[in-house]
């Protein structure tokens, strides 16, 4: 292909679909011409999102205020997930973001935790975090830095409606030039020379081509894979949930807690994300495990307050597409694949292949290189997170259900294997820098449900049995009074929304 790119059409709305349009729009501005089709006939997954802290940057790199985020998508501020009964049946331990207590040259705090661990310590690793300890306080404000440290403060994300985003993004889309087509995608024709695809035939008869095509169709993967054909790798047999009911319920009276919580359940688990005007809920499970209408039921019957609405049926499959790109097109969200919302990747892998494909873009034609090393990427990021995903399942006690049972001794890819046995052997874990989850995720997942290593590093005996006892009870000691200085979560939305 030698043409020069200029027009691209992005297939499908949602999320995914004006996420790709406004960055695309706002980083190449009028370099290219965008046309998003959607059906208003045609609903998104999306029903009550949690994300992660670079959705921060990210927003914030569209050109959207926080304030404006907050009020028109009635978010709330994340501090981490708190994951119930994942260990043990009774087991309770929080995935923060943020840093934990104070670094050292050469060597984590988490191995002189480790040393005071092995000598007697009984404070868990969670009392060195800040982001746990303002979680469990339900408060929060924009904290940089702990007042006169070099300690960092505050690592946050966001709990928003997922459907208010969508408008937000379209508005902002289209007020940056972006022209949305409304109806429905009946047939796609591609070249029989090159193999790339032409254009696509709507239910009105309209015809619509363009250079290069973004599939932001969902599961079904309209183009990169009902008309391409690029397969699709299942991961079903290390993440065997293939399900979730979702509804929303009534706001819970007192305090907005700033976590997602992430709950255990017979076979599965349970999400409630906090927003200023509801709960949202969903039970995550597997078919082969319990039926429909059990969990079903058992979703309804362990709300935290009245339902809203009647329970939506989600079906999927855990895996990724063979390819991201083919062609002239490339797949973005839920059409390159599909992570349970575990730990909140979905939008993040959303503005990350935007970015990969805006690094990548064929201006003047579309090189096999830049598609290989795109397809690349996108394998070794989406099996980075399955891995971390995966170890919540393989790193439990429980044996009380059938589904439990097969979690704990299920074989596990060899790349999560290894990261496992190291860590067991000595504390380290080996994230690399470019890795969304960092060794800090590592440790406390994996400490969290029970994994305490053996050892710890050398470097963790430069402190005498009193140096440590001071350092570790002066941490404790700020990162608490850091706290009780912060306003309820609350208040700061208040704050925010007034």
């Amino acid at each position: 292909m030698t043409k020069r790119i200029q027009n691209v059409l992005i297939v499908g709305g949602g999320t995914a679909g004006w996420l790709s349009a406004s960055l695309l729009k706002r980083i190449l501005k009028d370099q290219i011409n965008i046309t998003l089709i959607e059906s208003d006939d045609i609903g998104t997954v999306g029903v009550g999102e949690a994300s992660i802290p670079p959705m921060v940057n990210f927003n914030a790199a569209l050109g959207l205020d926080e304030r404006t985020f907050i009020e028109q998508t009635k978010a709330t501020y994340k501090l981490g997930i708190e994951f119930e009964g994942w260990g043990y049946q009774d087991s309770r331990y929080m995935h923060a973001f943020g840093e934990l207590g104070k670094s050292f040259p050469f060597c984590d705090f988490f191995q002189v935790w480790l040393k005071a661990k092995q000598q007697g310590l009984t404070e868990s690793l969670a009392e060195y975090s800040l982001n746990t300890q303002a979680a469990q306080a339900n408060r929060f404000a924009h904290l940089q830095q702990i007042p006169n440290t070099q300690l960092p403060g505050l690592t946050y994300a966001y709990h928003f409606d997922a459907g208010l985003y969508a408008k937000l993004l379209s508005r902002h889309s289209q007020n940056q030039g972006v022209k949305r087509v409304e109806g429905k995608i009946i047939e796609v024709l591609t070249d029989p020379k090159t193999g790339y695809v032409k254009e696509v035939v709507m239910e009105n008869d309209e015809r619509h081509s363009a250079d290069m095509y973004l599939d932001c169709s969902g599961l079904k993967g309209l183009l990169i894979e009902q008309t391409l054909n690029v397969g699709f790798e299942d991961w079903s047999h290390w993440l065997p949930c293939d399900s979730a009911w979702a509804l929303p319920s009534e706001q819970l009276d007192g305090d907005i807690k700033p976590y997602t919580r992430a709950i255990a359940k017979e076979a599965g688990w349970q999400w409630q994300i906090p927003l200023q005007h509801r709960v949202g809920n969903g039970y995550v499970f597997s078919s082969k495990f319990i039926s429909e209408q059990d969990a079903k039921e058992s979703l309804l019957q362990s709300l935290p307050s009245s339902a809203l609405a009647e329970p939506k049926l989600i079906k999927f499959k855990t895996g990724m597409r063979r390819k991201q790109w083919q062609g002239n097109v490339f797949a973005v969200g839920l059409a390159s694949g599909f992570l349970e919302p575990l730990e909140s990747t979905s939008i993040h892998l959303i503005q990350t292949s935007i970015l990969r494909l805006i690094r990548h873009f064929p201006f003047n034609e579309i090189s096999d290189n830049a598609v290989s090393n795109v397809n690349t990427e996108f394998g070794n990021e989406m099996k980075q997170v399955r891995d971390f995903i995966i170890l919540h399942y393989k790193l439990t006690e429980r044996g009380d259900t059938r589904f439990w049972q097969w979690c704990k001794n299920m074989p596990i890819p060899a790349s999560l294997q290894s990261k496992i046995a190291l860590f067991n052997d000595t504390g380290h874990c080996t994230a690399k820098t470019d890795d969304l989850f960092q060794n800090v995720a590592w440790q406390q997942v994996m400490v969290g449900q029970g994994l305490l290593p053996k050892s710890h590093h050398p470097l963790a005996e430069q402190f005498s049995d009193e140096q440590l006892t001071s350092l570790l009870d002066s941490l404790r000691t700020l990162l608490r009074s850091t706290v009780t200085k912060l306003p309820s979560h609350q208040v700061f939305i208040d704050k925010m929304t007034k």
